[in-house]
């Protein structure tokens, strides 16, 4: 399929819940390739002639729909991809990226992402993969890179990056005052089974436990040296390996244990975890501004997008902060058709003081929308003072009106807008731990050597458009057959019916015979004659008949002449 749809590179991913820059980190190897945003994020670069793209790209949705069991084919409608030039990924116009935040990721996602691996969740670290405990989590993300060059073929790397929720170990947890609670976990109480041998057709299996420098910096201030078993920590199993990040920039680093899968089979499994002794508390190194979205407004008219950018203070350790220094931002926004974004209307703030565009706004790139034709792109490159707190920016919009067969089943909940991506070109992560053995080297801490640039992505926003009352044909349609059903129902039974046939019927039905009297004489019953005359009901005359008709028929051509008025 790679060679069919000419792919130079091409990137999926599943993703379920949002990334927490905060809390998780924003300026690491792992966040930065590794988090994604909610819903489906499809993109590719093409080897074919720019005229053959987009013809390309729509076969390409249908056939990742088919193989991944998503409704990744909706991606290929015009009004659903865009084509970015530098703002998600320098490239030659030959780039298409496509989103759909609100893709429910589960089981049947999974399923044929794990029968890409030869061993699928049968051996190796995929059988960990318990299901209950990967999609109760806080986090996951599922990600499929495919990379084709003549010299090395097609590289399938495949990524599955998960937060998951402690299940604390009985009688392990300790409480901090003020700080952050810090569970002891198990790789049995994470994944509810132990790993007990590697994938027979790999060449090599791995488990790394990273401790990040903040807690280095925490063990080394404890008086204690970066150990299986310090003063703050106890690994459950003795690594076979430890690493020391290799950086000479700072004093403290990133220490990794290795384990290797090769020594461990069903009868001694790997359990792999973390006791820990004293409440400890750290913070993850985030990006140098803190990205988020949202709207403003009110009513189903126009409204506005704000992106804020929050300084988390690490310019002032990287970089100089003098008056000319200045930290460049990168700003990637698709917008559907119906949110008709005024580009025009672009302001920014600084630390609450309206500046001119021409001193934020670097470089800009703007697509507009075409109605049910294109979605609207813009490409930004924004330059921050070091020494700004918040900056803001404001574009606004008007709500466009759809056709009802162009709503989705759940029109009332709103319309998403995709996540923007947020760059920063001037900070790249990067983390070199030395390889003991040439021959083997980790794909992760290949993919953490590269330079790769600081990202991260904003909130999915939710916007109510103007839906109308999809039960309206409904109660229209009901109410007009009934209306319908009594007049043709009262006038055939006026037009079929005889005047005096049932009087008649009466009267026929009333004679007895003689033998049917002598009967009842027998049995001492006493025949009235005139019984069936006093409870027999008597029809109705012919004009009541008519006014009942005409009756019906007036209400019915005045409920038509108001349903058409």
């Amino acid at each position: 399929q790679v060679q069919k749809f000419h792919i130079s590179e091409l990137e999926l991913s599943f993703t379920q819940g949002r990334w927490n820059y905060e809390q998780w980190g924003g300026y690491d190897p792992m966040s930065t390739n590794n988090a994604k945003p909610p819903g489906v994020e499809l993109w590719a670069i093409f080897d074919l002639p720019l005229a053959e793209i987009d013809a390309t790209w729509k076969n390409l949705t249908h056939t990742l729909s088919g193989l991944f069991c998503a409704s990744i084919n909706f991606l290929e409608s015009s009004t659903a991809f865009s084509a970015p030039r530098w703002g998600f990924k320098l490239n030659e116009g030959n780039l298409r990226y496509g989103a759909l935040p609100r893709e429910a990721v589960c089981t049947e996602n999974l399923t044929p992402w794990l029968k890409l691996l030869p061993c699928r969740d049968k051996a190796g670290i995929a059988s960990l993969l318990y299901r209950p405990s990967v999609y109760k989590g806080y986090y996951h993300s599922q990600k499929l890179k495919l990379k084709s060059s003549q010299s090395l073929g097609i590289i399938l790397d495949q990524t599955l990056t998960v937060v998951l929720q402690p299940n604390t170990v009985s009688g392990k947890q300790l409480h901090s005052t003020g700080g952050q609670l810090q569970p002891s976990w198990s790789m049995e109480h994470l994944f509810s089974k132990k790993l007990s041998g590697k994938c027979l057709v790999s060449k090599s299996s791995r488990v790394f436990v990273e401790i990040e420098k903040g807690i280095v910096d925490n063990v080394d201030k404890a008086g204690s040296d970066v150990s299986s078993n310090n003063d703050l920590f106890v690994l459950s199993t003795a690594p076979d390996r430890s690493l020391k990040e290799l950086d000479n920039l700072e004093v403290q680093s990133s220490s990794l244990y290795e384990y290797d899968v090769n020594n461990y089979n069903s009868d001694k499994p790997l359990n792999v975890g973390i006791t820990w002794k004293l409440p400890l508390i750290w913070s993850c190194t985030r990006a140098p501004y803190h990205a988020s979205r949202f709207l403003m407004g009110s009513g189903n008219e126009r409204g506005s997008i704000a992106m804020s950018f929050l300084s988390t203070g690490l310019d002032k350790q990287l970089v100089d902060s003098s008056n000319d220094c200045s930290i460049k931002a990168v700003v990637f926004q698709v917008v559907p058709w119906y949110v008709k974004v005024y580009y025009h209307s672009l302001e920014v703030f600084i630390d609450g003081n309206s500046k001119a565009i021409s001193e934020v706004v670097d470089k800009i790139h703007v697509t507009p929308s075409e109605d049910k034709l294109l979605p609207g792109t813009m490409e930004m490159l924004l330059k921050f003072p070091c020494s700004m707190q918040l900056a803001t920016l404001t574009l606004d919009f008007d709500k466009g009106f759809l056709h009802i067969d162009e709503y989705p089943p759940d029109a009332n909940q709103g319309f998403d807008i995709p996540s923007a991506l947020v760059s920063f070109p001037e900070f790249n992560s990067s983390r070199s731990y030395p390889e003991a053995d040439p021959l083997f080297v980790s794909p992760l801490l290949e993919n953490f050597k590269e330079d790769g640039v600081v990202k991260s992505y904003t909130e999915v926003l939710l916007v109510p458009l103007t839906t109308p009352d999809f039960s309206m044909p409904y109660n229209v349609i009901t109410f007009t057959c009934t209306v319908l059903a009594l007049y043709f129902g009262s006038l055939l039974n006026a037009l079929r019916r005889r005047i005096g046939e049932e009087e008649r019927g009466l009267k026929k039905a009333d004679k007895r015979g003689l033998i049917p009297l002598l009967i009842a004489k027998l049995r001492g019953q006493k025949v009235d004659p005139s019984e069936s005359e006093s409870t027999s009901p008597a029809s109705l005359p012919r004009s009541k008949l008519l006014l009942k008709v005409v009756f019906v028929a007036v209400v019915a051509i005045v409920f038509h002449y108001l349903s058409n008025s």
